[in-house]
């Protein structure tokens, strides 16, 4: 008699267990369209710099959004906390590991100055770029209208699991589709992993949807909750959901994958599993630019009751155009990777993103170590 079934489980994918077959054209990685559209907001580079407070300050922005990609500050953080954020980073960088969580939860008790808001935003607006900015559900109705009138462009509602129905003892929580009658930006919601959520935020009215849940080098949440899905298997799900939408209404809501990305490799198998685009956090906490001297920590980390990221160090790896541009003098694929994008373009036969997504992926858990005998040594290059 066979065993009785509770839940049947599926297997599930992320980067290194999978690999892109080649295809069977090949073209020019210097022919390859690489830019994305989110509502109207066109991106040269589908990258995106994650609203982490390590990462992105108002100068980090301007400077990403010269290089063609956005970043998105988090309006919920350091910058709109503190007249001079700079003294804090200095603070964080200095304080040892084994209180750098407690350290954390202190800094971030001051209250946001929404006169700060309006100041950030224009900080990046004078650097002649496209102005993105993040915020926690609890706090989007309150401080994106600021936000807005002061000039952003993009507006981010984030939190570590996002859905269209949320149940809570407030008389009328956040509803996507009443923030977009109110708020004439567009909107990327996040984060969110599976087909039918999706669907539903779509169907609210979203204008492109976050895909990872706790999939960064700085975040806990897997440990701490047990939740989240491999990053290869969460963004085909998705993606599955923007062509069913797609199909039903003839609006294209692009998907970006966050998190969970270290090398061009990675960025290139995120497009293959349907990813419009790429959100990275850690990759861009190495750059000179960014304002966390070398360290990065999660969004919720300084969570008061139940932190859920860490602080790590990462190091200052080169300038930020040396990381998404090159030149590199790595083998291990963590600069140039718009470079690493277009030639793996070129190799499938992809000429733009669209097609991209329709090269062939196959699963392949040895792809990193077939052959590599020499380099798993540390004798090779």
């Amino acid at each position: 008699m066979p065993y009785p079934h509770f839940k049947e489980l599926r297997p599930a994918y992320g980067f290194d267990d999978v690999a892109i077959a080649p295809g069977r054209i090949t073209v020019n990685p210097e022919m390859t369209d690489i830019s994305m559209d989110i509502e109207g907001v066109r991106l040269e580079i589908p990258f995106l710099a994650s609203a982490m407070d390590a990462v992105v300050s108002p100068s980090f922005a301007a400077k990403m959004g010269q290089l063609g990609g956005v970043a998105v500050l988090n309006l919920d953080g350091l910058q709109t906390r503190y007249e001079d954020p700079e003294q804090v980073y200095m603070e964080i960088a200095e304080t040892p590991q084994d209180k750098a969580t407690e350290f954390l939860q202190k800094v971030y008790t001051a209250p946001v100055k929404e006169e700060l808001v309006g100041r950030r935003v224009k900080q990046i607006k004078d650097g002649g770029v496209t102005c993105a900015v993040s915020l926690v559900p609890a706090n989007t109705k309150r401080v994106a209208p600021i936000a807005v009138e002061a000039g952003a462009d993009l507006i981010f509602v984030q939190s570590t699991v996002t859905t269209a129905r949320h149940v809570s003892k407030s008389a009328r929580g956040l509803i996507f589709s009443e923030l977009r009658q109110n708020i004439k930006k567009p909107i990327v919601v996040g984060n969110t992993v599976s087909f039918d959520v999706t669907l539903e935020l779509m169907e609210q009215g979203v204008s492109a949807i976050l895909i990872g849940v706790g999939p960064g080098a700085a975040c806990t949440s897997r440990e701490v909750l047990g939740i989240g899905v491999p990053q290869v298997t969460a963004t085909v799900d998705c993606a599955a959901a923007r062509d069913e939408y797609y199909r039903r209404t003839g609006r294209y809501v692009p998907i970006i994958t966050d998190g969970g990305l270290r090398t061009g490799g990675d960025v290139c198998k995120a497009i293959v599993a349907g990813a419009d685009g790429v959100m990275l956090g850690t990759p861009f906490a190495q750059s000179e630019e960014a304002p966390g001297r070398g360290y990065n920590w999660g969004m919720a980390t300084p969570h008061d009751s139940l932190p859920r990221g860490t602080r790590i160090k990462v190091g200052t790896k080169g300038t930020l155009k040396q990381i998404l541009y090159g030149p590199s003098h790595r083998t291990d694929g963590t600069e140039n990777l718009v470079g690493a994008l277009r030639v793996s373009m070129g190799m499938v036969g992809a000429m733009n993103l669209r097609e991209m997504q329709q090269a062939d992926m196959i699963i392949a858990p040895s792809i990193k170590t077939e052959g590599k005998i020499f380099q798993l040594r540390g004798l090779g290059s």
